[in-house]
């Protein structure tokens, strides 16, 4: 597979995947699907930091559009430089998603270990703080949350998600990194076959 034909497909998986962390996030922020705990009282401090909005989503987006720019036919088309400098932008774009990768991932992991704050004979807090997320396998305790209604299956569902999804985004931008250094380097692999290939 030739450099550009890669980043179009890295692109497009960034971007999909940078689409599920900010949905994720915004789940985060109305647990069961209401607004009514929506408060900084009742919702962890992970969910505050936006790890699924900013560094999953919005820091990987970017790369993402310009891994699919950097396979397009580019700013001199085929010949010339191909797509030199569109894979040079590539680089850096990618290198910022996994730095945003990377704070999603550590976010998400933490907001998983803590569990959510719920109520719990009257009491508001992290009542799953002190297990150091052996919680995590044992879902006869999830009940002891008596409010938000299902916030732990909603907490652990949607934190899962985004851990899943930026560890892809990860090796993804990782990818992308190699690739399009391979890119500034030697070129879009793709030959010139004439004015009208060029074209499309």
């Amino acid at each position: 597979m030739c450099t550009g034909k890669c980043a179009r497909f890295v692109g497009l998986s960034l971007i999909t995947l940078s689409l599920v962390c900010i949905v994720a996030n915004a789940l985060l922020l109305v647990p069961n699907g209401k607004t009514t705990w929506t408060n900084t009282e009742n919702l962890s401090l992970q969910v505050w930091l936006m790890a699924g909005f900013f560094g999953g989503g919005l820091l990987v987006l970017c790369p993402g559009i310009a891994a699919v720019r950097a396979g397009g036919k580019g700013c001199c088309g085929a010949g010339c430089c191909g797509n030199r400098c569109r894979m040079l932008r590539s680089v850096f774009c990618s290198a910022l998603g996994v730095l945003g990768a990377i704070y999603c991932l550590s976010v998400s992991g933490t907001g998983l270990r803590n569990g959510p704050i719920c109520r719990k004979d009257s009491s508001w807090g992290y009542h799953f703080k002190e297990t150091e997320g052996s919680y995590l396998l044992n879902c006869t305790q999830w009940d002891v949350c008596e409010e938000p209604p299902n916030v732990v299956t909603w907490h652990v569902t949607l934190f899962s998600l985004l851990v899943a999804a930026s560890c892809l985004e990860l090796v993804l931008c990782g990818v992308q990194v190699v690739n399009a250094a391979i890119g500034v380097l030697c070129g879009d692999c793709r030959k010139k076959v004439g004015p009208r290939a060029q074209e499309l």
